[in-house]
């Protein structure tokens, strides 16, 4: 009896793992079909222990994620004084990010973030008499498309400098980041602020990074190194220099700065007589998962309809 239903139970769980599954895992990794099929199927269609899986195996070329950003709308930047803040307010569709009624109630809305502690307070917070949450609803009525604040970010330092990604306006794009500085000039927070878009580090430095992330990319290097058959000796020695490797690619100071990589970020900054202090960097719809429908489902819906 136990043979059987264990038979059943597997192939369950294979016909579980779908074809948009496989071609997602495919894309986010470069792995192989059979390979993304095989991953899915040892982790229970858990995505992201699938893409450890493929690392330890040896057989993602990267543990990026696809189609986490989706949502559209725009980021804006604005910096009074030794203070900055970055806003972002989503939409439905791209198209209203580029219609100049959004553009003016993001801008506003960025204003009135300078004085705000978080987005509730944002929310509650005066626009020429009238709320930011209730400016939000009228635009949502006039332009027929649902909106909101999601996320707001405020930076102090003595000298602070803004930057904007794609720009579809002054002062808000798809990517807006700011840096804060003691020292240097504008030149420099720009370059530094435009590596920070490009780049996107994980923290200002390796006391700043999130030290489960750190632990989950040790164990994936350890997982790597053991499949290699070497001895735990050898092995401990290798994690040493990859961990090394890692804090540096993911840390802002540490990482190669995209002007001149022959320099660290940090030393092209004492170069230019700057020491930075703290950053912040938004993306229009980082992290937000999209729903997403298998295409065959989605033909036989055209189809019907």
């Amino acid at each position: 009896m136990t043979a059987p239903f264990q038979h059943i139970h597997k192939e369950n769980l294979e016909m579980a793992i779908t074809a948009s599954m496989v071609k997602e895992l495919r894309d986010s990794t470069g792995a192989g079909m059979m390979d993304a099929k095989k991953a899915l199927t040892e982790n229970n269609g858990d995505m992201d222990a699938a893409v450890d899986w493929l690392r330890t195996k040896g057989l993602a070329k990267a543990a990026k994620k696809s189609g986490r950003t989706a949502a559209e709308g725009l980021v804006a930047v604005v910096v009074e004084g030794n203070k900055g803040v970055a806003v972002e307010v989503n939409s439905e569709t791209d198209f209203v990010g580029k219609n100049a009624e959004f553009q003016d109630m993001v801008s506003g809305i960025a204003k009135a973030a300078l004085n705000a502690a978080d987005v509730d307070a944002l929310l509650a917070a005066d626009m020429g008499g009238k709320s930011v949450a209730d400016t939000l609803t009228d635009k949502i009525a006039t332009i027929g498309e649902n909106m909101a604040v999601r996320r707001m970010q405020t930076l102090e330092g003595e000298t602070v400098v803004s930057y904007v990604h794609n720009a579809a306006a002054a002062g808000m794009g798809k990517i807006g980041v700011l840096v804060a500085m003691n020292g240097g000039d504008e030149a420099i927070g720009k370059q530094i602020a435009m590596h920070i878009a490009a780049v996107n580090p994980a923290a200002l430095s390796e006391a700043d990074l999130d030290a489960s992330v750190v632990e989950k990319e040790k164990q994936v290097q350890m997982d790597i190194a053991r499949e290699s058959g070497k001895p735990e000796q050898v092995i401990e020695k290798m994690i040493v220099g990859r961990m090394k490797k890692f804090v540096a690619e993911s840390t802002l100071l540490n990482q190669q700065f995209v002007v001149n990589p022959d320099l660290t970020v940090e030393a092209a900054a004492k170069a230019a007589g700057a020491t930075i202090t703290g950053f912040v960097r938004l993306e229009v719809g980082e992290g937000i998962e999209v729903e997403k429908e298998d295409f065959a489902a989605e033909v036989a819906k055209a189809v019907q309809g």
